[in-house]
């Protein structure tokens, strides 16, 4: 009886030993930004239109139980395009989810000096998934520096989406 005990508990603890959440660090090889994934990412590139602008635009993410973490860059002709770009984006990801812009949990900053422009706007909504009866959730940053710009967010149904990963994801996210 003490081998049966002895093999549950080691078969239970290896199964703790497998996280649904497998942390990794991610650093961009043209974007310059550092971020960690919760699973393996994974890349593409393609042309997008943001308000008549067209732009390469490289996302990278990872997806745990429906919920996808990524991050997304590109390079805007200008400073001024690529903070534009922002809103273009932000209204965007709304309107895939389904999500009334004028509810909106938002806050934003802008800076700017002698060496590059800065904006960046932060937002958490809900919208509802297409006949599932259940509420899709965003939680998002956009960020501009000078030419280059960069959305950040975590999308899944709403009640999947677990605060404290949501943390850890953006606070690791950092521009070099």
């Amino acid at each position: 009886m003490t081998i049966r005990l002895l093999s549950f508990l080691l078969a239970a603890c290896l199964a703790a030993c497998s996280p649904k959440y497998n942390w990794r660090d991610y650093a961009s090889p043209d974007a310059r930004y550092r971020v960690t994934f919760p699973a393996k990412p994974a890349s593409a590139t393609r042309t997008i239109d943001l308000d008549g602008m067209r732009v390469d635009m490289t996302m990278t993410a990872a997806e745990v139980d429906g919920v996808t973490f990524a991050v997304g860059s590109a390079k805007a002709p200008d400073a001024a395009r690529a903070q534009a770009a922002l809103d273009a984006m932000k209204l965007a990801l709304l309107r895939n989810i389904g999500a009334d812009p004028a509810r909106l949990n938002t806050a934003s900053a802008s800076a700017s000096n002698d060496s590059a422009s800065r904006r960046a706007i932060d937002v958490d909504a809900t919208g509802p998934v297409q006949g599932a009866g259940q509420q899709m959730r965003l939680v998002g940053h956009f960020e501009a520096r000078g030419t280059r710009f960069y959305q950040v967010i975590v999308v899944g149904r709403d009640k999947a989406v677990p605060p404290e990963q949501i943390e850890q994801f953006f606070t690791s996210f950092t521009l070099q």
